[in-house]
């Protein structure tokens, strides 16, 4: 940065900041005069307190002006440019070289052992302890091993800085802090007066910027910092130039953005077609699937239906099978009760000849009222009988009741079934037996009658079966009993036998509601798969058009390609001039002509995957790109 008071007749101008190269004062094109910016009357409304004799006031004014011109100058040269800035783009450097410039003004003199220090790492550092976010750049910056110089980690962090569009945040929070600052810059610095805010300011407007720049590769501590003028003097040639090749550049990141784009179209295209095969293939398991299932179903109703119609007839077998119990049973009932009657007909009999010869033997009388105690044990004995009776025909009415309710039996059930016909049997010889004792007893009453006669030894006769019969019918009760209890195990066992039915069934109908899922979501996918085709076919539409557009882009790069051969007379590298033995070569990556010698390389590049003829320049560029994007 250098300023221009006015000259003293002494000798040449002093430039007040130390390391400051100047190569001119800004020219205008010929016949032009050099007015006063804008910017710098503007600067005037807010130094207050300079006068037109103070050399740090003059300063801060051209340092601020000339950090106007470098960030208007990058921010406009990149809007046009369109692309990512690399760290050789020109205006980029000069940026860097002015913000350096701007940061040293005022700087304090520190001294160490060996000598005098004066960088502007000390206040950059200071931002870590004021902006967290900034820990990062720090550390990253110490870590770098190509950097031995404060002067060249100060130039790296305002690199990392830009790349993460915060530089204006931190210069901010360091402006604010103007007592951590004062022990860095004096009193009259740029960073301590109001030209620094304005500055930061400036800097919000390079958050458009996209930068990727390689700080491991660059030698940032031997670096000159050097303002270059002459960039900021425009002719209208170079401005007529600039515009061709901004058009050019235009047009050639149009053409890789199509083919980037139709890349990636085929890419979506080819993973459509594979993920179609896909669902197809899934598609087509799943149907297989739900017709193996829909014959297990038709399988299981079929049994379901076999089970029924087997239970059904196994249930009529039971009724009648009941019936003609029921009908033994009652003709089994009627004849006890003409048994009973010629029983009691018997014994009223008996009481009239016991009557009748009560005169002759009163000791016939105590045997016959022995006889008549016996009669009444034996009746309670039938009574007993009776309601055993009773209570079977009520088990059996029960046992009705729950066959009527029990309407879907295995095949297991049928067996049991058997069981109890089997234990109905054993009651029916039970009742025979009964029978049988009954004569037995009519044979006895027989015998009574003769043993009337025999008193004395019809007594003992009668005591001696009296205790037998006792007996036997003390052990009949106790085996209906236990066939009683047998029954009420059966009973157990056919509840439990109907609950596995129920839940066999519950079962059935859970499978049968999966299914339903099943058939719902493959309807769903099969909607799907219906409108990823439709999207595929809009896609293949899209792919169409765009490849009309990249033919035509072709087509107009061809006619541009062929104007610029007939304008082109000399190489752009050597400017030699074109003949019969020095032919033009296009460059594919910048689009300039060349002679053979200047563009004998040849790389891959976005547009063509194939190595192509490139030239010197971009041969050069695109190898520091590739090494910068290197780990």
């Amino acid at each position: 940065v250098c300023t221009w008071p006015t000259p003293r007749p002494s000798g040449p101008a002093r430039w007040p900041s130390p390391g400051c190269e100047a190569r001119g004062p800004p020219r205008g094109p010929p016949g032009s005069s050099v007015a006063p910016s804008p910017s710098r009357r503007s600067s005037s409304s807010f130094r207050s307190g300079w006068t037109r004799g103070d050399p740090t006031a003059v300063e801060r004014a051209n340092l601020l002006n000339m950090a106007k011109l470098s960030i208007k100058g990058l921010i406009e040269s990149a809007l046009s440019f369109g692309r990512t800035l690399d760290s050789d783009y020109p205006p980029l450097q000069q940026f860097f070289v002015v913000m350096e410039h701007c940061l040293k003004h005022g700087l304090k003199v520190r001294k160490s052992f060996l000598s005098y220090n004066k960088t502007i790492w000390g206040p950059l550092e200071l931002v870590e302890k004021l902006y967290p976010e900034a820990e990062e750049i720090g550390a990253s910056v110490r870590d770098l091993p190509g950097l031995k110089t404060p002067l060249g980690r100060a130039r790296a962090w305002l690199r990392l800085a830009l790349m993460q569009k915060k530089m204006a945040d931190y210069l901010r929070c360091l402006i604010i802090q103007r007592d951590l600052l004062s022990e860095f810059y004096e009193y009259h610095a740029l960073m301590m007066e109001e030209e620094g805010a304005v500055i930061v300011g400036l800097l919000v407007g390079l958050n458009v910027i996209d930068a990727n720049l390689c700080v491991k590769g660059e030698d940032l501590d031997s670096q000159v910092g050097v303002i270059d003028f002459s960039m900021y003097l425009k002719n209208e040639e170079d401005i007529g130039n600039k515009e061709r090749n901004v058009q050019i550049a235009a047009i050639l990141d149009q053409k890789n953005y199509v083919e980037e784009l139709n890349r990636q179209l085929n890419s979506t295209v080819s993973s459509l077609h594979s993920r179609v095969d896909s669902l197809e293939k899934s598609n087509t398991k799943l149907i297989e699937e739900l017709a193996i299932a829909k014959n297990n179903i038709i399988k299981l109703q079929e049994e379901n239906h076999q089970l029924r119609s087997e239970n059904k007839l196994i249930l009529m077998k039971t009724q009648q099978h009941l019936e003609v119990t029921k009908v033994d049973v009652e003709t089994e009932l009627q004849t006890y009760k003409h048994s009973r009657q010629g029983l009691d007909e018997m014994y009223n009999e008996a009481r009239r000849q016991l009557r009748d010869e009560s005169q002759l033997r009163q000791e016939v009388e105590n045997e016959l009222a022995v006889q008549v105690s016996m009669k009444h044990e034996i009746e309670l004995a039938m009574k007993l009988l009776e309601k055993d009776i009773h209570e079977k025909q009520d088990t059996l009415i029960g046992l009705r009741q729950q066959l009527e309710e029990v309407k879907a039996i295995n095949i297991e059930m049928y067996q049991k079934l058997q069981g109890s016909e089997d234990g109905l049997k054993e009651k029916s010889e039970i009742i025979a037996q009964l029978e049988e004792k009954t004569n037995k007893i009519t044979a006895a009453m027989r015998q009574l009658e003769q043993r009337l006669q025999q008193a004395e030894k019809a007594q003992m006769e009668a005591e001696d079966e009296d205790k037998k019969y006792l007996q036997e019918c003390q052990s009949k009760s106790d085996n209906l009993q236990k066939q009683i209890s047998q029954k009420e195990k059966q009973l157990v066992q056919l509840e439990t036998d109907l609950k596995i039915e129920k839940e066999w069934r519950q079962t059935l109908q859970e499978d049968l509601q999966k299914e339903k899922d099943a058939l719902s979501h493959l309807r769903n996918e099969t909607q799907q798969i219906i409108s990823l085709k439709k999207e595929f076919l809009n896609i293949q539409d899209e792919n169409q058009q765009l490849k009309k557009i990249y033919h035509e882009q072709e087509q107009a790069l061809q006619e541009l390609g062929n104007k610029l051969n007939k304008e082109a007379t000399h190489c752009k590298l050597c400017e030699k001039e074109f003949s019969l033995s020095k032919r033009k070569h296009h460059c594919r990556n910048c689009g300039e002509i060349f002679c053979n010698a200047c563009s004998d390389n040849e790389l891959p590049l976005p547009s063509s995957p194939k190595p192509v003829r490139v030239c010197d320049s971009c041969h050069a560029l695109l190898i520091q790109r590739c090494s910068s994007n290197l780990p």
